[in-house]
């Protein structure tokens, strides 16, 4: 018996969901998933999963032409099961309309669609919230990403092509929400570059951020290299040059996930948002730096494009000096003998 899961959300929401994948895929074994066209090569690599159906919610499956055609395709696979961790009306609506006899959700979602309602705890992290969805006595799971040999010969290929060696920072500058964007990369960047190389991670959207930090290091003058990976890496490579970094230094977007996935120490700033959400990094070396006591913090549950009140102050009155502390904090710097 084949289940399904259906994961349309965005790219850091598909690794949390990587825990429950396993657990289901442990119980009979590989799951077929749904998510989006982005995130689709974060899941084909995937040991826990048999099939990835990209579904383009914002292309050609937009509207309710999009919607029937998904539901054709699932109801001939004749699921038993389907489980939904994010909770939107079209995901609820797929699953019914494609008569998968049971239908798990969350009960602050669509639960007149759904035949098994589970309770959404919250408090905790995210990755345990959605293991309620297998069953109520789950917590601890792990998230994964699996990369080919090819991901990895590309990276490595990638890196050497630019001179950079290990040990190496990541820094991921980007967020969709303007307001999680801590300001101060560049000189994060001009600070690390004495050291270690950087590599800057992230979409094709962060190019121009990744390049600000690029020339910021030449100019600064730093005997090692910077190499901007934005919109140049795969997903799956941008993952890999996360393994491979010493530490990774994130807002709280998805490449904060990804360095929890394959197991890289992860300085991770919040500001608009704030951890205790449930998708802050729980390693036992990981450090995350934010402003206590802001009473205007946090401002939203996903943080918003920008600042409401116009100052910043969440992410401005973070330090260079703050960043630092954490990285040294991690240890991944410390030198080995």
């Amino acid at each position: 018996m084949t289940s399904l899961v259906i994961q349309t959300a965005f790219l850091g929401d598909v690794v949390l969901t990587t825990p429950l994948l396993e657990t289901l895929a442990g119980r009979h074994g590989p799951v077929d998933v749904v998510t989006t066209p982005a995130a689709a090569p974060l899941l084909e690599t995937h040991p826990a999963v048999r099939r990835v159906i990209s579904f383009d919610k914002k292309g050609r499956g937009r509207g309710l032409g999009g919607l029937f055609r998904l539901a054709r395709t699932l109801r001939a696979e004749r699921y038993e099961w389907a489980y939904l961790p994010h909770r939107s009306l079209r995901t609820a609506l797929a699953a019914w309309l494609a008569r998968v006899p049971r239908r798990v959700g969350f009960a602050d979602g669509w639960r007149w669609l759904y035949t098994d309602v589970r309770p959404r705890p919250k408090t905790g992290h995210e990755v345990d919230r959605l293991l309620v969805l297998a069953g109520p006595a789950l917590t601890g799971g792990a998230m994964t990403l699996t990369t080919t040999a090819e991901d990895r010969a590309a990276t490595e290929a990638f890196l050497g092509a630019h001179g950079v060696e290990a040990p190496f920072v990541a820094l991921a500058p980007g967020s969709i929400w303007g307001s999680k964007r801590w300001p101060y990369y560049r000189e994060l960047g001009q600070r690390l570059a004495g050291r270690v190389g950087i590599v800057v991670v992230g979409g094709p959207e962060d190019a121009g951020l990744g390049e600000e930090v690029v020339r910021a290091v030449e100019g600064g003058g730093g005997r090692w290299r910077a190499v901007n990976g934005c919109g140049k890496l795969t997903l799956r490579q941008s993952a890999e040059a996360i393994r491979r970094a010493a530490v990774l230094v994130t807002n709280d977007s998805a490449p904060l996930h990804f360095a929890q996935a394959v197991g890289t120490p992860t300085v991770a700033i919040f500001g608009s948002t704030v951890p205790a959400f449930g998708f802050g990094p729980r390693g036992p070396r990981d450090q995350v730096v934010e402003l206590d006591g802001l009473p205007c913090r946090p401002c939203s549950a996903h943080g918003p494009p920008s600042c409401p009140l116009g100052h910043h102050r969440c992410m401005r009155s973070l330090t260079l000096e703050d960043v630092l502390h954490a990285i040294e904090e991690t240890g991944a710097l410390r030198r080995r003998d």
